[in-house]
């Protein structure tokens, strides 16, 4: 609106300063910060007087847990909440990247509430039927990814290599949507913990803010070696919208947690930063920032791949997070090494843009 607002005036005065991406990203920030801060409380009341007991606590789970019964979930509301106000108010909405993500945020979000949601009504810890949800997750991330592709080429750049990349064609389509619904899902496994998956989504979110501001200019793009892709800079904003409303989550969310993001925010923000990623032709480092909800997911196949034919177990507990705190780790000693893992990791994403 803001940004909107900005152009009809022609960027003359004060509204120069929307002309830049690098105003915008931080303003979003901070506006979906204060935002979220503003309607937390408000949101976990409500939240806790129509759900009355909370979340289900899975009563195989680590011990330490049950304490955490009548904790309401389906925080991702704020979450999302702050995000689209801050897009709403500085983002260029003529963008299809921006287009993209959103249908994949708001898309994910919905099929998570719904999980919530029954959940919630059934108290039970199962949720949708595994399959029902990966067809919705499916449907919502090929919509995007029709959307993506008609801007860009079908080409998988390789890091680390200037100018290698591998023509997938139309199968670019089939790899884009399973990098966006894996991203959700990796997401999804690893809140598990009271701010466990917020901070690792936070600096993910940052390093793509840096990555797509970077592959929208071209000078920068053609310098550092890295697909130029117009139009991916304004996506910066949108990722530092995720940031100030994970910020803000945090602080309610933070040990002892007072509102659980759940599946609403979880498979929402991992389907943002996969779409995000393909959106800026840089699906692979996505890996490399997002290793720890790579760790995470792959953690539970190899747990339920193995048990199937076995009948033991890799780990005490899947996902992993929940193996160190069978071996007698404190959660917030998990949760705290874990953020350190996602920095560093972050640290390693970024220097592919620079190692070619």
């Amino acid at each position: 609106m803001l940004y909107l607002i900005a152009e009809w005036f022609h960027y003359e005065g004060l509204a120069n300063l929307f002309r830049y991406q690098t105003f915008r990203s931080g303003a979003a920030l901070l506006s979906a910060l204060a935002i979220g801060l503003m309607i937390g409380p408000r949101f976990i009341n409500m939240l806790r007087v129509r759900q009355g007991k909370g979340q289900p606590i899975r009563e195989d789970g680590p011990q330490s847990h049950l304490a955490k019964r009548g904790t309401p979930t389906m925080g991702g509301l704020m979450i999302l909440t702050a995000l689209i106000a801050a897009m709403v108010l500085f983002m260029d909405v003529s963008n299809p990247f921006v287009w993209a993500c959103v249908a994949v945020t708001l898309g994910f979000g919905a099929i998570g509430f719904l999980d919530d949601y029954d959940k919630v009504t059934k108290r039970s810890h199962k949720g949708l039927s595994s399959k029902v949800r990966l067809l919705l997750e499916f449907v919502v991330a090929g919509i995007a990814s029709y959307i993506i592709v008609s801007q860009l080429n079908t080409n998988l750049y390789v890091p680390f290599l200037t100018g290698r990349y591998i023509p997938l064609g139309p199968l670019y389509y089939v790899f884009a949507a399973f990098v966006i619904v894996g991203a959700g899902n990796a997401v999804n496994l690893t809140d598990g913990l009271d701010g466990l998956a917020t901070f690792p989504v936070f600096v993910a979110a940052g390093t793509f803010a840096i990555i797509c501001y970077l592959a929208g200019r071209v000078d920068f793009a053609n310098y550092l070696g890295i697909p130029h892709v117009p139009g991916a800079g304004e996506l910066a904003i949108f990722c530092a919208g995720i940031m100030g409303a994970c910020l803000a989550f945090l602080w309610f969310n933070a040990p002892p947690a007072a509102v659980f993001m759940g599946d609403t925010g979880s498979l929402a923000l991992g389907g943002a930063l996969g779409c995000i990623a393909v959106a800026a032709h840089h699906e692979i480092v996505l890996a490399v920032v997002g290793g720890l909800f790579v760790l995470e997911a792959a953690s539970v196949m190899i747990q339920v791949f193995w048990f199937k034919r076995t009948g033991r177990r890799v780990f005490r507990m899947a996902p992993i997070h929940h193996h160190f705190e069978q071996l007698g780790w404190k959660e917030s000693t998990v949760v705290v090494r874990f953020w350190i893992i996602s920095l560093v990791l972050a640290v390693l994403g970024l220097a592919t843009l620079k190692l070619r």
